[in-house]
């Protein structure tokens, strides 16, 4: 069983990255799936309920990730348990790339081979439920990187300790006082004053994970 595509991303490629190895982020995205959990370097556990035709199951799968190139590439290989409702293995190659700018082009190329009951529903209620799943994985992904990357983007305010609909006190100029030129003026007094800043730098942690686990288990069911 085979599976392509992409998915346009409006987020910068690194930021990407380190969303499709952060384990918090694919756990929330990954429809039913309610593990997600590092097991040894470069590899990981999971598990995942999912409903597919008549059979409902709770899988128990092993990915492991090789072929890293970050933040372009890397292949994912796994296989799912899922008791008498049945089996899945394969793997996955996931690819990056700069589009537009400030958003990333995803792509991905599954296969992937099911045993079991799940396989005696048919190829095309198969097919049909992994493209469900890899469409609600994708859309809650997009939104999530979506989001962060335009909460980044923002302008910091300038008054975060102001209440919603609390009125800002503005500034107001000192009078205008009589101006007596002094007798004599000093060279330093003439210089102007520089203002001082701190620039923020926000900075996004990588762990290293798999993505394209609902996109196996996707095509196993």
């Amino acid at each position: 069983m085979d599976m392509t595509g992409e998915r346009r991303i409006p987020a910068p490629r690194e930021q990407v990255w380190n969303a499709l190895n952060d384990p918090d982020i694919l756990k929330a995205c990954i429809p039913g799936c309610d593990k997600l959990e590092r097991s040894a370097e470069n590899e990981f556990t999971a598990s995942a309920g999912v409903k597919i035709g008549p059979i409902s199951a709770r899988f128990a799968g092993r990915v492991q990730l090789s072929d890293i190139d970050p933040p372009t590439s890397y292949t994912i290989s796994g296989e799912g348990q899922g008791g008498v409702a049945g089996f899945a293995k394969g793997g996955a190659a996931v690819r990056l790339a700069d589009v537009d700018a400030g958003a990333t082009l995803l792509t991905y190329d599954v296969k992937a081979q099911v045993g079991g009951k799940i396989a005696q529903l048919g190829a095309r209620l198969i097919d049909a439920s992994a493209k469900q799943m890899a469409d609600q994985f994708f859309d809650r992904f997009t939104a999530r990187v979506g989001a962060d990357a335009a909460a980044l983007a923002a302008p910091a305010d300038p008054h975060p300790d102001a209440l919603p609909g609390e009125p800002i006190a503005m500034a107001t100029p000192s009078p205008t006082q009589p101006h007596t030129p002094p007798a004599s003026v000093s060279m330093l007094s003439m210089l102007p004053k520089q203002p001082l800043g701190m620039p923020l730098v926000f900075w996004i942690g990588s762990v290293l994970f798999l993505f394209v686990l609902v996109l196996i288990f996707g095509n196993s069911l």
